[in-house]
C-alpha cells in the first residue's frame, strides 16, 4: 500500500494491527546474531513444518486457535540464555531452545497453552513464566529497545503497527522544522554514541548554515570490544532508527542520508536493506513522503572494519571513499562534513529516541533519567557476570542494580573486581564505584566514560594488567597513524605493557606509562587517539599494586600471566614415572624413574603440558 496521507497511514496501522490480533498463537524466535548462531533458524523451521497444518483447533485455556503466527524477531537481549523463543499470548520465554524442543513446545504450549517448566529462566528455586517478570527484565526499562524482540524485524507493517512513521506523521503535519529542533533541543537528549553532545545544539548549527545542501549521517560503525546495542537496534527495529533519520533530515532541511555500518554486521545490513526497500515501496522514505513536499533518500555505507572510522570526519572520508582518518578541527561536521557540506551525523541510538521524543514531548524524555543526563541508556553487559546481553537502564542507574539485580552478580559469586565501560575509549570502575550512577557527567568525574555503552564485568581472577594490554593492542593496531602521538606513543605504551606482563617490567616503566598516557591524552589529533590511554592510565591509578606485584615481585596476584607463573614438582607427589619429562617439549625435566623429578625453571617456558598430562597432580604452579 502507498502511503500518500497521513489518513492513508492510519489505515495501514489499523490493518496491520488487525493482521496481529489474527493471530490468536505469536511464536517469536529471536533471530539476532548471537541466537541464529546458536542454531535459531533451525528452530524456525521446524516449529513452521509443525504449524502450516492448524486450521481450527480447540486449546485447553477456552480459546480456538484459527491462526498461529511464527516470526523472526531481532534480539531479545538475554543473550546468556538463547536461542530463546517468546511465546505470546502467555508471554512465556523458554530459553536454550534446541531444535529437538519444538515437538514438545508445539504439543504443550502452542496446542495446550501449557507451559514447560524445563525452559524457562530459574533463579533461586523460582521458574518464570512470564519474560517481564524475569528480574533481568523487570529491572530495566526499554524504550528504544521495546520492539526488539517482540516484532517480526523484516515485516514494515508489524513496526507500523506499533506506531512505527507515527512520529514522523507528527513532524511533517503538525510541527514546522524549527518547532521539531526545539523539541529536541528542550529534551536534552546527549549524543549516545560516546560523547554525550547536545543532540538539539548540532542540528541547530546545521540548521542555520547557509548553505542548503545539507546530509544526514548515521555512525553505526560500533567498533568497541564487547558493545552490540546499535547492532541490535538495527538487527531488531530498523525502522525506529530510520525514522529518527527522517524527522532529523526534516528538521535540517536535508534531502539525502547514509548508514554507515560495520560490515561485520551482515545481518544488520541486510535488515536495513529490507527496511528501506519496504518504507520505499510505502511512500516513506524517498520522494513527496506521505504526499507532502518532503523528500529524502537514504544510502547504505559498509566499512572495512576500521575502528578510526568511528570517529566522525574519518567515518564522511570513508563514505567518500577516501581513506578514513580524521582531520584537524574547524571546521567541524556540523559547518563542513559529508562533501564539504554541513552535515548532521548522530549515532544509531540516538536517531532512535528521536521519534519517541517527538511523539511523547521533551518533558516525558526529561522525567526519565537525570536532570543532566535524561532518558536512558542501552548497555551490552558482558564478562563475569551471571547474566550477559543487551539492557536498557535509565540514566543515573547505579552500578550496583545493572551487575546485581539485572546481570545476576559474579559468575560461580566470586569478588566484584572491575568494570571496563566504554571500551577502548573509557575507563575502569571498581567496587567503590558500584553506587556510582552512570550518567555522563558522574563518569567524567571519575576519569571514564559512557562511550558506546559496553560493560565488561570481571572477577578477582581478571589480571588488571593484562586487561590494560588487551585494550592498548586493540588501540594500537586500530590507529590510522596520522599523527605520532597515537601511532608512536601507543607503539610504546604497548611494548612496555607487553614487558611487563612477560616480567621483564621495571618501576621506571611504570612512570613511563603514566607520563606517554597523558601525552597521548593530550597531543592526539582525534577524539579516539585522546582516549587511546584511558584505560592504562585508569587501571595504573586504581591498581597500581597490581602493576608493582609484576615489575617488582614477578608475580601475577590473579594467575593469569602465563609467563610469571613457576611450576615445580612436589616430591612427595612425584612417582617419577616420567610422564611429565617426556611430554616437555624443551626438556626443562629431568630425574630418574621411579625418583622425584625436578624442572629447570630457567629452561622452563610455562607451558602447562607438565600439568596436564602428569597423572598424580604432582605439578604445583605458584602465581
Amino acid at each position: 500500500m502507498t502511503i500518500n496521507s497521513p489518513k492513508a497511514l492510519a489505515i495501514e496501522r489499523s490493518n496491520a494491527q488487525k493482521e496481529i490480533e489474527r493471530q490468536q498463537v505469536r511464536i517469536l524466535i529471536c533471530a539476532g546474531t548471537g541466537c541464529l548462531a546458536g542454531g535459531s533458524n533451525r528452530i524456525y523451521a521446524r516449529l513452521q513444518e509443525l504449524c502450516k497444518d492448524i486450521t481450527h483447533v480447540s486449546v485447553e485455556f477456552g480459546k480456538e486457535i484459527a491462526h498461529v503466527g511464527i516470526k523472526r524477531s531481532g534480539c531479545h537481549g538475554f543473550c546468556e540464555m538463547g536461542p530463546l523463543v517468546r511465546i505470546e499470548p502467555y508471554n512465556i520465554l523458554y530459553i536454550k531452545v534446541k531444535e529437538s524442543d519444538c515437538d514438545e513446545i508445539f504439543q504443550e504450549t502452542i496446542l495446550q497453552g501449557r507451559p514447560i517448566e524445563r525452559l524457562l529462566y530459574h533463579m533461586d528455586g523460582v521458574a518464570y513464566t512470564a519474560q517481564e517478570d524475569i528480574p533481568f527484565y523487570a529491572q530495566q526499562t526499554r524504550i528504544v529497545l521495546k520492539n526488539c524482540g517482540h516484532i517480526d524485524a523484516e515485516n514494515i507493517d508489524e513496526a507500523i503497527a506499533n506506531d512505527a512513521y507515527k512520529a514522523l506523521e507528527k513532524a511533517l503535519f503538525h510541527m514546522t522544522p524549527d518547532e521539531v529542533i526545539q523539541t529536541i533541543s528542550d529534551s536534552e537528549l546527549r549524543g549516545r554514541g560516546g560523547g554525550g553532545f547536545p543532540t538539539g545544539y548540532k542540528w541547530q548549527q546545521v540548521a542555520r548554515q547557509k548553505e542548503t545542501t545539507r546530509y544526514i549521517v548515521c555512525n553505526g560503525d560500533e567498533g568497541d570490544p564487547g558493545a552490540f546495542m546499535d547492532r541490535s537496534i538495527m538487527e531488531g527495529d530498523p525502522h525506529k532508527m530510520l525514522e529518527g533519520m527522517l524527522i532529523a533530515a526534516y528538521a535540517v532541511g536535508a534531502q539525502e542520508g547514509y548508514i554507515y555500518v560495520r560490515a561485520e554486521y551482515p545481518l544488520a545490513v541486510k535488515r536495513l536493506q529490507i527496511a528501506i526497500e519496504q518504507a520505499e515501496k510505502m511512500q516513506l522514505i524517498g520522494d513527496h513522503i506521505m504526499g507532502s513536499d518532503f523528500n529524502f533518500h537514504l544510502h547504505i555505507n559498509r566499512g572495512a572494519g576500521a575502528f578510526v572510522c568511528g570517529e566522525g570526519s574519518a567515518l564522511t572520508a570513508s563514505i567518500e571513499g577516501q581513506r578514513g582518518m580524521p582531520r584537524t578541527k574547524p571546521p567541524r561536521t556540523v559547518e563542513q562534513g559529508l562533501w564539504a557540506k554541513p552535515t548532521v551525523l548522530n549515532n544509531v541510538e540516538t536517531y532512535a529516541n528521536v521519534p519517541l521524543i517527538v511523539a511523547n514531548g521533551a518533558d516525558w524524555f526529561k522525567s526519565i533519567g537525570t536532570n543532566k543526563s535524561p532518558g536512558t541508556k542501552a548497555f551490552a553487559l558482558t564478562g563475569s557476570v551471571k547474566n550477559t546481553g543487551l539492557i536498557e537502564v535509565p540514566m543515573g542507574t547505579d552500578l550496583k542494580k545493572i551487575v546485581y539485580d539485572i546481570g545476576g552478580g559474579i559468575k560461580n559469586d566470586e569478588p566484584f573486581k572491575a568494570i571496563q565501560i566504554g571500551g577502548p575509549s573509557g575507563g575502569c570502575l571498581i567496587s567503590t564505584d558500584l553506587d556510582l550512577p552512570l550518567d555522563f557527567d558522574s563518569l567524567k568525574k571519575r576519569g571514564a566514560m559512557i562511550g558506546s555503552g559496553g560493560l565488561v564485568v570481571m572477577d578477582t581472577h581478571t589480571c588488571m594488567v593484562e586487561v590494560a594490554r588487551f585494550f592498548m593492542n586493540f588501540t594500537q593496531n586500530e590507529s590510522c597513524g596520522k599523527c605520532v602521538p597515537c601511532r608512536e606513543g601507543t607503539m610504546r605504551m604497548l611494548e612496555i605493557l607487553e614487558r611487563i606482563v612477560n616480567g621483564n617490567g621495571t618501576l621506571e616503566d611504570l612512570d613511563l606509562l603514566q607520563e606517554l598516557g597523558e601525552t597521548i591524552s593530550d597531543t592526539a589529533l582525534c577524539g579516539l587517539g585522546k582516549s587511546a590511554a584511558l584505560p592504562v592510565l585508569s587501571t595504573l591509578k586504581v591498581f597500581r599494586e597490581e602493576y608493582e606485584a609484576h615489575v617488582i615481585d614477578k608475580r601475577c596476584p590473579a594467575g593469569n600471566c602465563q609467563a610469571l607463573k613457576k611450576y615445580s614438582i612436589d616430591p612427595e607427589k612425584c612417582k617419577g614415572c616420567s610422564k611429565c619429562a617426556r611430554n616437555c617439549p624443551v626438556n626443562a625435566i629431568t630425574g630418574k624413574v621411579k625418583q622425584p623429578f625436578t624442572i629447570d625453571t630457567n629452561k622452563c617456558i610455562k607451558c602447562g603440558a607438565c600439568q596436564d598430562n602428569c597423572p598424580f597432580d604432582a605439578i604445583t604452579v605458584e602465581n
